[in-house]
C-alpha cells in the first residue's frame, strides 16, 4: 500500500467490477481497453492498483516466465494506465511507485493523461493520431490531404464498392496472414480477438467495413469498436491488391462520411511506424501522444539476457 495516496494494490479476485467499471465510465480518460470485460478477455492475467473508493484505477496485465512476474500489454490494448475524473502528477508518479516489487519487468503503454508524472529515464512517448468527426462531411473533407483525396477518387474510378457489416471471419482472414507475414500471428490472439469482438457485437459496439473490388474481391477492411463516443480502427485486413486502388483511403473516407457531424472521435490507433503516420494525418488526424514505461527490476544476469 502507498500510505501517501492510500493506493492498493488488489489481486484480480478483490477487484469490485462494478466499482472499476464506474470509474471508468466516469473518466475523463476513459478507454474501452480499461473496462473489466476487456481485461478479462484479452488479459492472461490482471490485478490492479486502486486510489481509495476507486477514484483512480490502474490495471496491471501480468504473466509469468520461468517464475518471474512481469506486466505486459495485451493484444490490441493500445493504451491502459491511470483512469480517474482528476489526474495529477503526483497521482501518476505514486502510482508507478506503488506497481508491486514481485513484478520484476514492466513493460505497460499508459494513457495520454498520464504523460506528466511518468518517471524519467523509463519513459518514451508513442504516437496515436485522433479525429473529431463533430463537423460536416464537407469541413473534414476539405482537411483531407491531396493524396487521400486523389486515392479516393481512384477508388470510385476502379469501380471498388463500399460494403457494410461484413462476416468478421473475412476480415479476421486477412488480417492474419499480414500477422503472419510480421511474424505476430497468435491463434491464442485470434482467440481473445473473436472473444471481445462477440461480447461486444451483441451490445451493438462494433461496426465492419469492406471495399470491394468491381470483381467482388475483398481489398480493404477493418473492425470498428464503440465506446464512449470513441470510434477504435482496431483490426484491419487489407489485400495486397488493395495497394494500388486506394481502397483503405476509402474505407476510412466512408466511415468519416457517415459518422460526420456526430459527436465521436475517430481513434487510429497509432502509429509510430512514419508511412502509417502519414497515412493518418492525411485525414487531417491530430497526434495524441501517450507514454510507454518500461522497467527493469530484473538481476543483472537476466537483465544482460534481456537485452540479448
Amino acid at each position: 500500500m502507498n500510505t501517501s495516496l492510500n493506493i492498493t494494490y488488489l489481486t484480480h479476485s478483490k477487484i469490485d467490477k462494478t466499482k472499476w467499471d464506474s470509474c471508468i465510465q466516469s473518466s475523463g480518460n476513459g478507454l474501452i481497453y480499461a473496462f473489466s470485460f476487456y481485461l478479462d478477455i484479452m488479459s492472461k492475467n490482471w490485478d490492479a492498483l486502486v486510489l481509495n473508493d476507486y477514484d483512480a484505477v490502474f490495471p496491471l496485465p501480468w504473466n509469468k516466465k520461468f517464475g518471474i512476474y512481469y506486466n505486459y500489454q495485451p493484444f490490441i490494448t493500445a493504451q491502459l494506465g491511470i483512469f480517474s475524473k482528476s489526474i495529477s502528477n503526483e497521482i501518476v508518479n505514486s502510482f508507478i511507485q506503488a506497481i508491486p516489487a514481485k513484478f520484476k519487468y514492466i513493460d505497460l503503454s499508459l494513457n495520454n493523461k498520464n504523460i506528466e508524472g511518468c518517471p524519467a529515464g523509463f519513459t518514451t512517448c508513442r504516437n496515436n493520431f485522433i479525429l473529431d468527426l463533430n463537423c460536416s462531411y464537407a469541413f473534414l473533407y476539405s482537411k483531407y490531404s491531396e493524396n487521400i483525396q486523389r486515392n479516393i477518387k481512384k477508388a470510385k474510378q476502379q469501380g471498388c464498392i463500399i460494403e457494410k457489416d461484413i462476416d468478421v471471419e473475412k476480415i479476421i482472414s486477412l488480417a492474419s496472414l499480414q500477422m503472419k507475414k510480421n511474424n505476430h500471428q497468435s491463434k491464442e490472439n485470434i482467440r481473445r480477438f473473436r472473444k471481445v469482438y462477440n461480447y461486444l457485437q451483441k451490445r451493438n459496439m462494433t461496426s465492419t467495413y469492406a471495399v470491394l473490388s468491381s470483381e467482388k474481391k475483398i481489398l480493404a477492411s477493418c473492425v470498428f469498436f464503440l465506446s464512449n463516443k470513441r470510434a477504435y480502427y482496431i483490426l484491419v485486413g487489407n489485400h495486397p491488391e488493395g495497394k494500388s486502388t486506394g481502397a483503405s483511403h476509402a474505407l476510412i473516407d466512408a466511415f468519416i462520411k457517415e459518422n460526420a457531424s456526430k459527436e465521436l472521435l475517430l481513434d487510429f490507433e497509432g502509429s509510430d511506424i512514419t508511412s502509417l503516420a502519414q497515412f493518418y494525418k492525411g485525414f487531417g488526424a491530430k497526434n495524441e501522444t501517450y507514454p510507454a514505461v518500461k522497467i527493469n527490476r530484473l538481476p543483472f544476469y537476466i537483465k544482460w539476457l534481456k537485452s540479448n
